[in-house]
């Protein structure tokens, strides 16, 4: 159809259209004269709305979409607006086949477009959660996705063990992994998806480094992300401090400050690459890279191999069983809701110091901050009220 265009992925929302383009209108319904370019300025701003990561992954539900209505010849005007039956029919076909969160994302592409070009969207919210969740329970095996494995700090010594701090790229990653596992912070925030893609608007430089002391002489390293998941325009801090081990974050980034110096406006983990015809350039840390020599020194000292989003994981277990309160682990990780405990693993250990008999009581009392769990109902259910009542300062 020439509505939908051969086009990149990032750009299937707002370069496929709909057979009705939208009409501007007052709030009684009368038309208003405004011309074309106002129609692309408002699908231009609405697109600044998603991260790129979300465009392409909603573009895969665009075209799953129409490729749904094309096969059985359904005509413009029958798909868009799409009605809760159309919906429901498609959601059917991918039942038993897709994973649930790839269905659910699939629908949120799709609402996507239509509200990008001002299309209506009338759909059943709870049929649609209903097939959503029958979706979900018949879901495939082999599509479930594994548990994150995560990163501890032995883990992370071992490989740290196997860097030179005097290579520049091991000098990168060294001080990539020990500031993204105390920051608790997402790979992505740290390294750019691809060399051409560093833009100082979205990834962290190194003028973007500054240090902060508290009333107590205790100093925190804070690195802002100009761009992040969940704060796109603003922004957001991470923070760490320095550690009393071999991964101690501090030494790591001074290090790599040292060997690499990258300039102020620069990538932060950016280095020095020497090329096999010995031609020397600067690169910026991709999180290709990244990953791959993680990755490729953990198959080499016989370790697990681990993903990127373990790195997160680690932080947030880590922290937990050191004692910190949940909330303060949720403000540390920069998480919005309770969904982090989602991550957790080992929950008697992180646990086992709160439900102590009276014999340990005073100890725990000067040994451990007090810790208020705010987990949502769903999560925890009646054990998770119990948990709210009765973990209170001690």
């Amino acid at each position: 159809s020439e509505l939908r265009p051969h086009c990149t992925a990032k750009e299937r929302l707002r370069r496929w259209r709909p057979a009705n383009a939208r009409t501007f209108r007052d709030s009684e319904g009368n038309e208003l004269d405004l011309p074309d370019e106002i129609n692309q300025r408002v699908e231009g701003v609405m697109e600044a709305a998603f991260a790129e990561g979300t465009l392409q992954a909603y573009a895969s539900g665009l075209l799953a979409f129409h490729a749904y209505c094309d096969a059985r010849n359904l005509s413009e005007s029958q798909c868009t607006p799409c009605s809760s039956d159309l919906l429901q029919s498609w959601i059917a076909t991918m039942a038993g086949t897709y994973a649930g969160t790839s269905v659910k994302n699939y629908v949120h592409g799709l609402k996507a477009w239509h509200i990008m070009h001002g299309i209506e969207w009338t759909i059943d919210k709870a049929g649609l959660d209903t097939i959503i969740r029958g979706a979900e329970s018949l879901q495939p095996e082999k599509s479930k996705r594994k548990k994150w494995i995560p990163f501890t700090e032995n883990y992370i010594e071992q490989i740290l063990g196997e860097f030179n701090l005097d290579d520049p790229f091991d000098a990168a990653c060294g001080a990539c992994l020990t500031t993204g596992f105390y920051c608790a912070a997402r790979v992505g925030e740290l390294t750019v998806p691809t060399l051409k893609a560093f833009n100082p608007r979205k990834h962290v430089t190194t003028s973007q480094i500054r240090r902060a002391t508290d009333r107590n002489g205790f100093e925190t390293t804070v690195i802002h992300v100009p761009s992040t998941k969940t704060s796109q325009i603003e922004g957001e801090d991470i923070y760490f401090s320095r550690q009393l081990n071999a991964a101690d974050p501090e030494r790591w980034l001074n290090n790599h400050l040292a060997v690499n110096k990258p300039e102020p406006n620069e990538h932060l983990f950016s280095y020095q690459h020497q090329s096999g015809g010995g031609k020397a350039s600067r690169r910026p840390l991709t999180k290709a890279a990244f990953i791959q020599k993680l990755q490729k020194v953990a198959r080499n000292k016989g370790l697990q191999v681990l993903q990127g989003h373990g790195i997160r994981i680690g932080a947030t277990l880590e922290y937990l069983l050191r004692g910190v309160p949940f909330n303060a682990v949720r403000v540390i990780g920069r998480w919005q809701s309770d969904a982090f405990l989602l991550y957790l693993r080992k929950h008697a250990e992180i646990m086992a110091p709160y439900l102590q008999p009276k014999l340990h009581q005073q100890y725990i009392k000067y040994t451990m901050p007090p810790v208020r769990c705010e987990c949502t109902p769903n999560l925890w259910g009646t054990r998770g009220r119990w948990m709210r009542r009765t973990l209170l300062p001690i």
